[in-house]
């Protein structure tokens, strides 16, 4: 698992996350702990590294 922090693309708070690295790309939807509006990231790994990260505002 790795913590890693980014902005919610709704309140532009930093939050934190933790993401796990066992799985070199996934999507999922995570809600926003400041704000609680749905986020959909997306991780890419290589070797255990964090290579590409994106959060998106889903209710665009």
């Amino acid at each position: 698992m790795l913590e890693h922090e980014f902005q919610c693309p709704y309140c532009w708070e930093s939050i934190t996350m933790l993401l796990d690295t066992s799985i070199s790309k996934q999507t999922y939807i995570e809600d926003c702990e400041i704000c609680c509006n749905p986020i959909e990231i997306t991780p890419v790994f290589v070797d255990n590294d964090l290579q590409y990260f994106e959060a998106i505002n889903i209710e665009q």
